[in-house]
């Protein structure tokens, strides 16, 4: 089988490492030289996604039947697949329940139509069952039977929400009827904000609150913060990745607003409109004072051509500018498409009349437009900055302008906010804004309303969208790929189980088609599973890979697009701990995720890795080893659901037993096994 832990990739398998979310940026962004990024934020996905929790819901009951007499030990009784058969419903869902045949330990007594107990012994009817490998197949020519339930996955549940910032009504309204309690309180001060979100599992902000490490330490329930716009530069989403807290933002929401803002500032500048209508205030006729330029025939750069830098591009081109602009990201031919021709940043800077940026403000943005890049521009070049205070120096800017280097800008957002040096404000030839970019009435009701919906949605498991710090999520909680994600968890618990160590290096394979894109999603599931119960805090697919960093556990991830059959289809997963003998396969079918191999041990039928299983290794030869198990579960009045077991390997075999629930101890199992633990997946 490919992709064996310790052997070289095959030539037909592409390896790669698995990059921590250590330093997570917001999604869609820019980068000058590679770093600039752009405001798009998380690009349309829109995936009709669930969301995690990786459980799976207990079996839907058959059909109402006669309730046997009761010869067994209270809790002991075996029921076929985890569910008490009748007649009918056990021919349907397994084959068995003839007259006369034995269905589990009860038979069917034509006479007196009902069922009736059989005369074997529990462990005697375990052993029996154990020779034909999976207590979930029902006739030899059987496959397994797949649970009548579909896991449920819900990333978090919210039951209390804080809103810290004015949003429209109705993000309150959707949030409520989505069963979430809300707390409005806007405006509060640092301190009152670390009393209040001590108990919240969500957070929503705009642009005012800030969410620092220090509030995400104070904040010991919350799961998820929403910025009910675009930037996160609000929120420390390095300090909540570490936390494990999802950050998600509302890409769309104000990019209309923001992009009509940006195109009348453009206008204003060109017109000098806000000056004259001031001096009309003042009783004055200046007709030749305003004397403006028209921008046709005008070049405009756009810096960052996400939604916002696209959408003003198109609307100035009306105009009859000629739009030129910079993204690393987007393509020059998907540019060309809503007309701007891709340049260099050198080439820009002396072709442009009029610059607006459009980026977050990174470290790699701060101070874009500074001395250097203006004695670049053009003599006269108007500035546009409708997207976050910093990325125009303003110190360089006030001395372009006073040099007349800069003929003109216009700035919705600054540094400091308000800004207490009024020097850049008060000349004359620079139009400010209180930070209107995305105040309308239009914005602020589909940002509350996006967010909302958002929140409620992952937390219903219906949909995962605008995330910021966990970008495989959006991939990870679609439909198809939920089973997945839990049997991906389940192999690293079962590996650390195995282990008994969460250390080295964790390879992770996956093989066939299927998956070929799996690993960036797969590899921090196994990661949760790996560290889970450890020293570290609570281990999520947001924080995973960077706590795997710290705890000196090294991921790699390859993929084969070749898997063994009859696996073709549908695909495998293999995860092996370098320096142990370990490894763990496994497989999804349905909606159940199994495990295949062991140890270098295949199981006979596929075993399901779902509720509450029991694993243990024994000789092959050790005929003491299911009677002790069936005393154990009538002692604890614990129900056998399924049993598998695998083929041996140097003497000794695996065994998986599903369980309606955890045996308080093992005790009495020890002594009969080389080694025995239980999960629950």
């Amino acid at each position: 089988m490919p992709c064996r832990a310790g052997d070289g990739a095959a030539s037909s398998t592409r390896s790669s490492g698995v990059q921590p979310f250590g330093t997570p940026q917001p999604p869609s962004c820019l980068s000058m030289a590679g770093k600039l990024r752009h405001d798009g934020g998380a690009r349309g996905v829109q995936d009709p996604m669930g969301c995690s929790g990786l459980g799976e819901a207990p079996p839907q009951p058959p059909p109402e039947l006669p309730s046997p007499p009761s010869p067994l030990p209270q809790g002991g009784g075996l029921r076929e697949g985890g569910q008490d058969p009748g007649l009918a419903a056990t021919q349907r869902a397994s084959g068995v329940g003839e007259e006369g045949k034995e269905v589990g330990l009860w038979k069917w007594d034509p006479m007196r139509q009902q069922r009736s107990p059989t005369n074997v012994p529990l462990w005697q009817h375990l052993a029996r069952r154990a020779a034909r490998s999976s207590l979930l197949v029902g006739s030899p020519t059987d496959g397994p039977r797949q649970p009548q339930s579909v896991p449920t996955m819900a990333l978090a549940k919210l039951q209390k929400v804080l809103i810290s910032d004015s949003l429209d009504p109705c993000c309150r309204d959707i949030l409520q009827a989505g069963g979430i309690q809300v707390l409005e309180k806007p405006g509060l001060s640092k301190e009152e904000l670390l009393v209040e979100i001590a108990d919240c599992d969500g957070l929503i902000v705009r642009s005012a609150t800030k969410v620092t490490a220090e509030v995400l330490e104070a904040a010991e329930r919350l799961q998820v913060v929403g910025r009910a716009g675009t930037g996160v530069d609000n929120v420390d989403v390095e300090a909540a990745t570490r936390k494990g807290v999802l950050v998600m933002n509302t890409p769309a929401g104000n990019s209309l607003s923001a992009a009509e803002l940006t195109c009348g500032m453009i206008l204003c500048l060109a017109r000098q409109i806000p000056q004259a209508a001031a001096s009309m205030k003042e009783g004055k006729w200046d007709r030749k004072k305003y004397m403006g330029m028209e921008l046709n025939g005008k070049t405009l750069g756009v810096l960052g051509l996400g939604r916002i830098g696209r959408e003003v591009a198109t609307r100035m081109q009306a105009f009859g500018m000629k739009t030129i602009g910079y993204d690393p990201i987007i393509t020059p031919e998907t540019s060309a498409t809503f007309g701007v021709e891709q340049l260099p940043l050198e080439q820009i800077w002396p072709r442009c009349d009029f610059i607006t940026v459009h980026t977050p403000l990174l470290p790699s943005t701060t101070g874009l437009l500074n001395d250097s890049t203006f004695a670049k521009c053009r003599r006269g070049v108007q500035v546009v900055n409708c997207a976050r205070g910093g990325i125009v120096d303003e110190g360089a800017l006030l001395r372009a302008l006073q040099s007349g280097q800069c003929g003109g800008a216009a700035l919705d957002v600054f540094t400091q906010e308000p800004p207490k040096d009024r020097e850049l404000v008060n000349h004359p030839n620079v139009i400010c804004c209180p930070h209107l970019g995305a105040s309308t009435r239009e914005a602020q009701s589909r940002c509350g309303k996006e967010i909302a919906m958002q929140m409620v949605d992952m937390a219903t498991g219906r949909g995962l969208a605008g995330v910021v710090n966990g970008q495989a999520l959006s991939k990870a909680f679609a439909p198809q790929t939920k089973p997945w994600i839990a049997l991906a968890k389940a192999l690293g618990s079962v590996l650390r189980a195995a282990a008994k160590q969460a250390q080295g290096s964790l390879q992770l394979c996956t093989l066939g088609t299927p998956l070929k894109d799996a690993g960036s999603f797969l590899a921090p599931a196994v990661v949760s599973g790996m560290l889970a119960g450890g020293r570290q805090k609570e281990v999520t697919l947001v924080n995973a890979l960077l706590l795997a960093q710290e705890a000196g556990l090294k991921v790699t991830a390859s993929h084969s697009d070749v898997a063994p059959e009859p696996h073709g289809s549908s695909g495998l997963l293999q995860v092996s701990l370098q320096g142990t003998p370990l490894r763990a396969v496994g497989t999804v079918q349905g909606s159940t995720p199994l495990l295949l191999e062991l140890g270098g041990a295949t199981f006979k039928q596929p075993a399901p890795l779902a509720g509450h299983v029991l694993v243990y290794r024994a000789k092959a030869s050790e005929p003491s080893t299911l009677p002790t198990l069936a005393g154990l579960l009538g002692k604890a009045g614990v129900q056998l659901q399924s049993y598998h077991s695998s083929g041996a390997v140097a003497g000794e075999q695996w065994s998986v037993a599903g369980l309606s629930a955890p045996l308080p101890e093992l005790a009495e199992l020890k002594p009969r096994v080389t080694e025995a633990f239980q999960l629950h997946l």
